[in-house]
């Protein structure tokens, strides 16, 4: 990057920390700090769930995804819509109404302690590992593109993030969530215009669709039933649709979101913001990563997009196989340019003509990945490193290489900011699990609210300190955005269950929900490790085993009638 671009970035990241610190004048009572006086209007709540998904994660990961595999993951969203109008009407009045701080202190009401405090330790562990990659997953990718120590980016994004989480609560989230969905979007928006405009000018936008559209990028539904593929139409309606109940409705870094708003009303307001407006911005990020593949089928791209290893393999025993695959990459591209600019010209030809072409470009296509995908095993083979991945590079390389200066500085602090707008609910979100799930309970009887303000600081610095570690072994672990999703899913599917069970069993007791909680567990770890059951399942597997066991468990030790409620 040029001068330009670093002092854009250390301005950007010096003014949200400074503004991230200033809100602490505001958190300084324990209620303020945790859910920031139950004061925020339902747009800044809004925004501020939205931000968490369009997060660095999203731009590096997604847009990566969608350069090799297209539209299909914004089947992934279908369900979102119906998941925020159940939530709306059922848990946001349910929780803001009770006036808790954690999700889980309602099932101490309902049930016992040590079902309140099995649910907080999964929230606890999963949030831990999440929190980790989305630290990781920006910080190893830009160490690499800008030539940087991947232990001096991690921290970069971690201490920071930590600092201004520790002193300004929940109000200092929601602040720079807002900077960061203003920032990400403009940087997304940019990326679109200088990828369209740097098509050939006998390249129409559309035409340059239709290219991708014959490699089956532009392809959003795939009705399939396979419980093994990912993105169908029926796992994005069906199994995400229990993935979004349980982490918009059961998991504390999105149900604390929404118990900072005003009102009841305000509170669903702010989910029903994602409901309208989170798979149009699926769609923009989704349409970078297809526009960065037609981008690169008239410009030269590298071969691997990930370099860290290439010093390694030039000067390997086979260096020399790496330059007959770079040479056999050129004369690949060569074929898919001109491949290419010919279906592109063919769109408005006769069927059989465009046929005849886009067969062509599918052809060149092939023999291009198949040269890359030869580079990237012999890359594997000579470094040893089974986990090298290119698709998480795509994006980076596309912003260092070709935005104009300035823009590339506004992008990489997009790209910064919002891994550290991501981490830091998270890290809140812990930090107020830990305190009021359990330091509260188990710790000193007379701790007053000004002890239990200074302990929730210090638990925040606890949880980032542990999150910027673990994120520097949390690296290349395939594509980042599958990653999270993936870690999330173990957990989704069995805490969702357990408050099924606890607000629609009415005869559920203490011991069906627990041990209903523990096998729901068991199932899930069994089937990721020994099924090729794609990940969204497991949400719904986890929900419904727990529900089942719990009802079971719960008839065979008698029944435990739920409490009143206002």
């Amino acid at each position: 990057m040029s001068r330009i671009d670093w002092v854009v970035v250390i301005a950007y990241l010096t003014w949200v920390i400074w503004d991230g610190l200033r809100q602490a004048r505001k958190s300084k009572e324990l209620e303020g700090y945790l859910v920031a006086g139950r004061s925020l209007p339902w747009w800044l709540v809004g925004l501020s769930v939205m931000a968490t998904q369009l997060s660095a994660i999203t731009m590096i990961g997604t847009t990566g995804q969608a350069y090799a595999n297209g539209m299909r993951f914004l089947q992934y969203y279908y369900a979102l819509p119906l998941a925020m109008l159940v939530l709306s009407v059922t848990l946001v009045p349910f929780f803001h109404r009770a006036r808790v701080f954690t999700a889980y202190q309602y099932l101490e009401q309902r049930f016992d302690a040590k079902t309140r405090t099995l649910t907080a330790l999964l929230f606890l562990f999963s949030r831990a590992l999440s929190c980790s990659v989305v630290i990781s997953a920006p910080a190893v990718v830009m160490s690499v593109i800008l030539g940087l120590n991947v232990t001096f980016t991690c921290l970069l994004i971690g201490i920071p993030t930590t600092i201004f989480t520790m002193f300004g609560g929940v109000r200092a989230v929601a602040y720079t969530d807002v900077k960061q969905m203003v920032v990400v979007v403009l940087s997304l928006l940019s990326a679109v215009a200088v990828l369209v405009w740097g098509l050939p000018r006998d390249v129409s936008f559309l035409n340059a669709l239709h290219v991708a559209g014959a490699t089956g990028r532009m392809q959003t539904f795939d009705f399939r039933f396979d419980l093994t593929e990912q993105y169908t139409f029926w796992s994005g309606t069906i199994a995400a649709f229990f993935l979004f109940l349980s982490y918009f409705g059961t998991d504390q870094s999105q149900v604390q979101r929404y118990l900072a708003a005003r009102s009841v009303d305000e509170a669903r307001s702010s989910l029903l913001m994602s409901a309208y407006w989170k798979i149009p911005l699926q769609f923009l990020v989704l349409l970078v990563g297809v526009l960065m593949f037609t981008f690169y089928l008239f410009v030269q791209p590298p071969m691997l997009f990930n370099p860290v290893h290439e010093p390694a393999v030039r000067n390997s025993a086979r260096a020399g196989e790496y330059q007959a695959l770079e040479q056999r990459f050129e004369a690949a591209l060569d074929s898919r340019r001109k491949a290419a600019e010919a279906a592109a010209s063919m769109q408005r030809g006769d069927a059989v003509s465009r046929a005849m072409s886009e067969a062509a470009f599918l052809s060149a296509d092939e023999q291009v990945k198949g040269v890359r995908a030869e580079a990237v095993a012999l890359v594997r083979e000579v470094t040893g490193d089974r986990a090298y991945n290119d698709v998480n590079y795509v994006f980076p390389t596309f912003v260092t290489t070709t935005l104009p200066v300035g823009l590339v500085g506004l992008v990489v602090s997009a790209i910064l900011v919002a891994a550290m707008s991501a981490s830091s609910a998270e890290l809140s979100a812990l930090s107020t699990s830990s305190i009021i799930d359990f330091y509260q309970r188990l710790g000193p009887s007379q701790a007053d609210e000004q002890h239990l303000l200074r302990a929730s600081r210090l638990a925040t610095g606890f949880w980032g300190l542990f999150a910027s570690i673990v994120a520097v072994w949390a690296v290349e672990l395939g594509s980042l955005i599958e990653v999270v999703n993936r870690f999330g899913s173990l957990f989704y599917g069995s805490i969702l269950g357990v408050f099924l069970l606890a607000i629609g069993v009415k005869r559920a007791n203490s011991t069906g929900a627990f041990v209903g909680v523990l096998v729901g567990m068991v199932t899930i770890l069994s089937i990721a490790t020994f099924t090729k059951i794609a990940f969204l399942w497991h949400n719904l597997i986890g929900a419904v085993v727990v529900v089942i066991v719990g009802i079971i468990v719960s008839a065979l030790t008698g029944s435990q009638q739920a409490p009143a409620r206002d």
